[in-house]
């Protein structure tokens, strides 16, 4: 019984031990955005959201938050690609995350903004987020 226990804990501390997260987050003015990048073994989960206040060129407009998560694909070792699906609709919002050592950019296509509407937007506009350490 005891070497069952064991072996129990021994298999669950090593599948969180190959599990990484990495936080990139971005300010922008009055726009702040935030991607999770979540690798477990084989398996690669992706988080994008934003929140975004008016700036002073936006005049007029409301403010808004999204938020879209999903499983991602590895390009290679710097690019993921997310794809995600509307319910119930055919329109699909693809991410492209360019990764670096300290950072990530964000590329959105164009029927994501299904998902963020408004001034909000998953792009980073060639902006790197800043990885948290």
């Amino acid at each position: 019984m005891k070497k069952s226990l064991f072996l129990a804990v021994m298999l669950l501390v090593n599948g969180v031990a190959f599990a990484a997260t990495d936080h990139y987050v971005l300010r922008d003015n009055n726009h702040v955005y935030h991607l999770k990048v979540t690798k477990l073994a084989e398996d690669i989960k992706v988080s994008a959201d934003v929140d975004f206040e008016p700036n002073a060129d936006e005049a007029g407009k409301h403010p808004c938050s999204a938020d879209i998560a999903g499983e991602a694909k590895s390009e290679n070792d710097s690019v993921l690609v997310m794809k995600r699906q509307m319910e119930g609709e055919r329109h699909f919002c693809t991410l492209n995350i360019q990764l670096t050592p300290k950072g990530a950019k964000i590329e959105q296509s164009k029927d994501c903004s299904y998902f963020a509407a408004g001034i909000c937007h998953f792009d980073s506009n060639g902006k790197e987020l800043i990885k948290v350490q």
